[in-house]
Formats: structure tokens, sequence, C-alpha cells
């Protein structure tokens, strides 16, 4: 049976933006996450993230270590009685300084890639599903994948609001505070 997915950016949405996260140090989780994925997970969504780390393509940090972020971040969840249900990421950057990376490919937000991706490993329910983020790429993706967008303040978020968002075609459904304001309310339209 299909499931709703609720797609999560990662930087800036679940942790601190603060540029590219090149050591685990620099990984905050923001407060409210787990209490958002507790909730999605005991509402029936499947909890996606898909991020784009071109870090990696660029040199800053090896593959290992958005690895290495991503177990600590489903550790921390599971401390806190909450799960992750998969986790999609590109490497890739067109310019970028390791071969292996460095090339155009699909999955590179907003390019839908990392939600086909997902929809190849789960049964997803699409017209019932959501993106979540703090860019406006990631407002861009929903509307390429036909889910509904909410942009969150945090992260780079508030900028977005105020500077680019008046100025771009594509708008987002909702615009939250952060994460766990925009499960709830997706929570209240689904109930």
């Amino acid at each position: 049976m299909k499931k709703p997915a609720v797609f999560i950016d990662r930087d800036g949405t679940i942790n601190e933006q603060m540029g590219y996260i090149n050591h685990i140090s620099r990984f905050k989780i923001l407060p409210g996450v787990a209490e958002a994925f507790k909730i999605l997970n005991k509402e029936g969504f499947l909890a996606i993230i898909v991020s784009n780390q071109s870090g990696v393509a660029r040199g800053y940090f090896p593959i290992e270590l958005v690895n290495d972020v991503h177990f600590f971040l489903k550790d921390s969840l599971l401390k806190e009685g909450a799960f992750i249900d998969g986790i999609f990421f590109c490497p890739h950057y067109p310019q970028g300084k390791i071969a292996e990376y460095a090339l155009e490919c699909t999955c590179r937000k907003p390019k839908k890639g990392l939600i086909d991706q997902a929809c190849e490993t789960f049964d997803i329910d699409i017209p019932r599903s959501y993106m979540i983020g703090d860019h406006y790429t990631d407002i861009e993706l929903a509307d390429r994948a036909n889910i509904k967008g909410i942009l969150v303040k945090t992260g780079y978020g508030a900028g977005v609001v105020e500077y680019n968002l008046p100025h771009m075609s594509i708008k987002p459904n909702y615009l939250a505070d952060d994460l766990l304001a925009a499960v709830r309310w997706i929570c209240k339209k689904v109930n």
C-alpha cells in the first residue's frame, strides 16, 4: 500500500546552516527536529531526507563524512524515539575538483532525481506527499515532482522569504517558522 512521504532538506532545515558541514562537530540539530520526525512517524508518513552535498565534488570533504553525519543524525533521532525512513543525497557538482563527482546529474536539486530514487525504494503516494526546505530550490523541486512545497524560515529561509520569493514565479504552499511548524501544518491538512 502506498504511503505519503515528507521529503525534507537537511542543511538549514534539520541542522543549523553554517555553510559546508566539513566536520562532524559543525553538525548541530535544530530544536524541534526530533519531535517533527516523531509526529511524521506516528502519522504514517515516510520521513525522507533529500539533500545536495556538493562539498564532496568540490573536494571540501570526503563522501564518508556525509555518511558519518547521517549516521550521527539517525542515531540522535533514535535516542529521542524518532526515525528516518530514508536519506538520499547528491554529491555532484559539474565544476567540482573530484572527477568522480564532477558531473552533470539528474539528482541535484531542483532536479527531481532524489525523489525518483526514493520512489524506486519506497511505494510513495506522490499526490499526498510534501517537500520541506529552507531554499527556493526545494520549492522548485516540489513543483517539478508535483508535490506540495513548504518553505521554512530557518537556515536561508528568512532571506528567501524577504528577498527572493516576491520575485519568483513558483510559490510555496505554506511558509513555516521551522520544521516542526511545517509538520504540524501538514498533519492539520490531512486530519
